[in-house]
């Protein structure tokens, strides 16, 4: 082959998806002893310029310089981080006191214990880097951003979590003023709909319209995990999709400038009051990204889209990439709607549009082909059930959360009728609970299959295999795919 074929140019969206790709690759090998080497800022510097001369060439075989880039960056990036973990090493098995701001919402736990993300951690003037879960007993109040003073017996950490303290005494508990205002309006609300919406409908509600999952009832709860429908009441891209798009719907046709004015707020205002979650980052980042690609006319393919908005979380966390599952399953569930999932209904159907029925279905199958292996790696079991479940819920969960908002909003203007405004979102949550439960009762619900690492690298390697094989069958153009339509 002629060397000047390899001087031929390529559009710098390949360069650029590569480099991401490899930032990504290098954050999750950063968790390897071998990475320590790397450890270093200069690494960074050095991925950072290799880049630079990338971007500049454009040339077709300086992909691979990108892709080396991209791995020098997400090494350096860790191992960084990781480093600066090593500091609560030498305190494991010591009595400790530590403060923290509760990331996220407290969990309640069966035995009656709350589970606190402690977040901005410090032990008197020393700032601490990473969260620390802590588990503590007892009465008392705690909500999210509230800054909390523990003391217990510092143990090893597990996930993305750096330490962790179980069975902590509670010192201090401090809300500053004005404390979490998103929080404070969302508990209210959830007061108003449960004036009207009976239990366990009412939680269904809310976590369908906020997120709020952790207020669920424990059989509830399990019951959602059981049947897969546990993505719809997390905080996660699927409710602020179904909001942006209504967002979209109501105003494209009056100013694009308003539309992306309004959804962005929405957005805003949607991760304030669930809270900044790993899965939470995700889905408002990428919904900002294609957001703003709509705005100026122009679409990301979503492969690029997918690693991008990976790179920045994971660089924003490092330890997303190699530590959290839930940060993990989002982006597989994500990469199986963006990319299988389109794919899938080019492949059997043509490009015909899909209806509604059968985009839901397209979605969930994908969805779940797609988090299968990291499933069945993590849990040992998957459910059978999801598809059917989700196919009796998903197309209703927009008007669930019509319905909920509406009996919120009678709640605080005229309480006097909120319960018979109620009924139909009373009867439609009803109808989903009674779903998941009775999916949940079926005897042949799960499977259990354990799968070690190397089988769920292969699961993964064979879906990508697949994909490639339909992308070059069908040749569908990706691009067409987006997040907001």
């Amino acid at each position: 082959m002629q060397l000047w074929r390899f001087k031929i140019s390529l559009h710098e969206t390949w360069h650029f998806t590569v480099f991401c790709g490899g930032i990504v690759v290098g954050l999750a090998l950063s968790a390897l002893q071998f990475a320590a080497f790397f450890s270093g800022w200069q690494w960074m510097v050095v991925g950072g310029l290799l880049f630079l001369f990338v971007w500049w060439k454009k040339w077709r075989w300086l992909v691979a310089v990108a892709a080396i880039a991209g791995l020098l960056v997400g090494l350096s990036r860790g191992a960084v981080d990781i480093e600066s973990r090593t500091v609560y090493a030498s305190e494991f098995g010591a009595v400790v006191t530590l403060t923290g701001r509760v990331a996220e919402d407290p969990d309640n736990g069966a035995k009656g214990e709350k589970s606190l993300r402690l977040a901005d951690v410090g032990s008197g003037d020393v700032a601490l880097p990473a969260q620390v879960w802590v588990t503590v007993f007892g009465d008392q109040a705690i909500e999210r951003s509230d800054i909390v003073t523990v003391r217990g017996t510092l143990a090893a950490g597990f996930g993305s979590f750096a330490a962790s303290i179980y069975r902590a005494d509670i010192v201090s508990i401090e809300r500053p003023e004005p404390g979490d205002v998103a929080l404070h309006v969302r508990e209210s609300f959830g007061e108003k709909v449960r004036l009207g919406i009976a239990e366990p409908a009412a939680s269904l509600g809310m976590g369908y319209l906020t997120g709020q999952r952790r207020s669920l009832p424990e059989e509830l709860d399990a019951a959602l995990k059981a049947v897969g429908l546990t993505h719809v009441v997390v905080a996660s891209g699927y409710n602020l999709t179904i909001l942006v798009r209504a967002m979209k719907r109501l105003f494209e046709k009056r100013s694009r400038f308003l539309t992306v004015f309004l959804s962005g707020c929405l957005v805003v205002c949607f991760i304030a009051v669930t809270g900044l979650s790993p899965s939470m980052t995700r889905a408002g980042l990428v919904t900002g990204l294609a957001l703003a690609a709509w705005y100026f006319g122009r679409k990301f393919h979503p492969v690029t889209l997918l690693v991008f908005a990976a790179a920045l979380t994971g660089l924003y966390d490092p330890s997303y990439v190699w530590g959290n599952l839930g940060w993990q399953l989002s982006f597989a569930a994500f990469g199986g709607v963006m990319v299988l999932a389109p794919l899938l209904q080019n492949y059997f159907f043509g490009e015909a549009k899909p209806g509604w029925i059968r985009q839901v279905l397209g979605e969930t199958i994908s969805a779940q082909i797609a988090t299968a292996p990291l499933i069945l790696y993590s849990f040992g079991q998957i459910s059978n059930v999801a598809v059917i479940a989700n196919l009796l819920v998903l197309p209703l969960i927009p008007l669930a959360m019509l319905l909920t908002f509406v009996t919120g909003v009678v709640g605080y203007v005229v309480p006097a009728i909120v319960s018979v405004v109620a009924l139909p979102a009373q009867w439609l949550l009803s109808y989903m609970v009674w779903v998941a439960e009775s999916a949940a009762n079926v005897s042949w619900a799960q499977t259990t299959v354990e799968v070690p690492l190397w089988g769920m690298l292969v699961g993964f390697a064979c879906i990508i295999a697949v994909i490639l094989y339909m992308k070059h069958a069908t040749r569908y153009n990706l691009r067409e795919a987006s997040v907001i339509e």
